[in-house]
């Protein structure tokens, strides 16, 4: 029988908690890792490019299953690397567990080749850090490690030295059961009382809703039938509560549409549900009650009148049988009224003869996108513009996935993204909706995605400009500067890598590539070339940034319209709930 060694005990810990494949790059201090996962025939090993895609591409696997994903580094430069992808999945509550490997254990402290202090590096970007530093702290350590992101959820980080990996096992590794599923948190019943005696005393009530309501959309939309409330949303939240919502008002903040922002500041109560959105500045900042699973979010991003600690669906059933009161439905019809003639305005805007303008309108290519997409896609979004066109074009429906970098806000996100969701998908249609900035940073990631066949559509909205940072200029005043640099030609990289790609240049030929590039086995690239011109601002901004952008001369700024949400507030208004 073959000797047990300490990297194998590591595998198994892996298995037991459900991981099926590491993401990194092979060599050097993660050798011995790597070959125990050769011999264990249950355990893939993913081979990114770069090990900051390996660590987005957990991420998103980890969001799209909810189970535990894993991603590696070897010492030095290759751990280093896992940060931007660590800082990402550990803000969206993602469970990633990262193995950062070290140098020889005898050489930590001396300045050795390539050495660096990981569990210092990565502690700023983790929940929970540690470091094996000899064979019998495992397989605890690892476990422990694992219990610490599933438990979060959220990222651990476990150093482990090359030689200790490598060592003979000093006992046998035994079986353990992580704790996988974490228990709901229900309220306590005081607090649900001043709840529903809030709720009752209120003319009118706001609810604004996050991605915490993933699993309450039933429970919201009753409780919103109960009080007349509109219903906001954050981006996060909006794949879970705006399809099918007839009482949404759409979003806030920078990306913000429709009656959101008027929502909230208008009502005499607003019920933040799941929600952390961190722009503080949009929100009213009074008369504000939060319902929270996890406390040490409660009141951090406005100040309350009430916090309450439980998970939104288990609050929410339990307030709904106390209220007492017949709500008026004045406020809910204003401010659905109010969308409605906030998005038909947006929209009026921006379809004038726009399937014949050139360049391609962003807008307009994102609204193809959205029909074209089958309805169980997994998008994933680039940092940047691209997130304002998925805010408003992409249409959630209950099957759909919407993956980004919308806590951290990294650049590059969306390919890697796309593969540990194609990894996780079981098959499903994944669409990457990359910036050109964004692409150029991680395009080495398209040869992951050819090597593999995953059946990942890169949507390339090709401006030659960094969109987002030129509106940030624009709204300081600035001049554009450095954010525009010379139009490549993805579609020729994509076809050299060994996939079959579009250029498309004619809004007239975007559907049909779309829907060519979405009928091909495996990897596909199309590339929109769009509008560097094309930009967005939000539905509330100061003066002082109006006065920004009129100092920007030569620049056409366009509120983004919103797709087919124009169609579900109009539907809103001709079916206004009753009590």
């Amino acid at each position: 029988m073959a000797t047990e060694r300490i990297a194998d005990q590591l595998v198994q810990v892996l298995l037991e908690a459900g991981a099926e494949r590491i993401y990194g790059v092979v060599g050097d201090s993660l050798n011995p890792v790597v070959d125990a996962v050769r011999r264990s025939g249950r355990l893939e090993w993913v081979y990114v490019r770069n090990e900051e895609a390996g660590a987005f591409a957990a991420a998103a696997e980890a969001q799209t299953t909810g189970r535990l994903a894993v991603c590696a580094g070897s010492c030095g430069p290759g751990n280093t690397h896992l940060v931007q992808g660590l800082y990402d999945a550990r803000r969206s509550g993602a469970p990633v567990l990262a193995l950062a490997s070290q140098i020889p254990s005898r050489q930590i402290g001396t300045d050795y080749f390539q050495e660096t202090r990981p569990d210092r590096l990565l502690g700023e970007a983790a929940d929970y850090t540690v470091q094996i530093a000899h064979s019998g702290q495992m397989p605890r350590l690892a476990r422990i490690a694992v219990q610490q992101a599933m438990g979060g959820p959220g990222t651990a980080v476990l150093v482990l030295p090359g030689d200790v990996a490598d060592e003979e096992a000093s006992a046998p590794a035994g079986s353990a059961a992580p704790c996988l599923a974490p228990a709901t948190v229900r309220p306590a019943p005081e607090a649900v009382r001043e709840l529903a005696q809030r709720l009752d005393a209120a003319e009118s009530v706001a609810l604004f809703c996050g991605a915490g309501v993933r699993d309450a959309r039933d429970a919201v939309l009753s409780l919103a039938d109960r009080l007349n409330a509109p219903v906001g949303h954050t981006l996060r939240g909006k794949e879970w509560i705006q399809y099918g919502n007839p009482f949404d008002v759409g979003m806030i903040g920078l990306l913000g549409y429709g009656a959101c922002h008027e929502a909230l500041h208008e009502a005499d109560l607003v019920l933040m549900l799941g929600c952390d959105f961190p722009y503080d500045e949009f929100l009213p900042g009074r008369n504000t009650v939060q319902v929270d699973r996890d406390a040490r979010r409660l009141g951090r991003r406005t100040p309350l009148v009430q916090a309450v600690h439980g998970d939104v669906g288990a609050t929410l059933e339990a307030v709904l049988p106390l209220l007492t009161r017949d709500h008026p439905e004045r406020f809910l019809v204003s401010m659905l009224k109010r969308h409605e003639r906030a998005l038909s305005k947006v929209v009026e805007a921006y379809t004038h003869d726009i399937e014949r303008m050139r360049p391609i309108h962003p807008e307009y290519a994102a609204r193809v996108l959205d029909e074209a997409a089958d309805d169980d896609a997994v998008f994933t979004v680039d940092t940047g513009m691209n997130n304002v066109w998925a805010a408003r074009y992409l249409s959630p429906n209950g099957r759909r996935r919407i993956i980004g970098s919308f806590s951290h806000g990294s650049m590059a996100n969306a390919l890697p993204h796309a593969i540990g969701a194609a990894f996780a998908g079981g098959g499903r249609q994944v669409v990457a909706l990359s910036g050109d900035g964004g692409l150029s940073m991680l395009m080495g990631e398209l040869l992951t995605v050819v090597q593999y066949r995953l059946p990942v559509k890169t949507v390339v909205f090709n401006n030659a400009s960094l969109g987002m940072v030129k509106l940030e200029m624009m709204v300081d005043g600035l001049p554009a500067f450095g954010t525009d640099h010379p139009q490549a030609d993805f579609s020729a990289i994509a076809r050299a890598s060994g996939m079959p790609a579009w250029r498309v240049e004619d809004p007239a030929g975007v559907d049909g590539a779309l829907r060519e590039a979405f009928a091909a086995e495996g990897p596909a690239l199309v590339e929109l070339v769009t509008d560097p011109n094309a930009l967005s601002i939000p539905a509330h901004i100061k003066a002082e940034q109006v006065k920004g952008f009129a100092l920007s001369a030569g620049r056409t700024v366009l509120e983004g319209g919103v797709g087919r949400m124009l169609d579900l507030a109009r539907s809103n208004l001709r079916n206004v709930p009753r009590p």
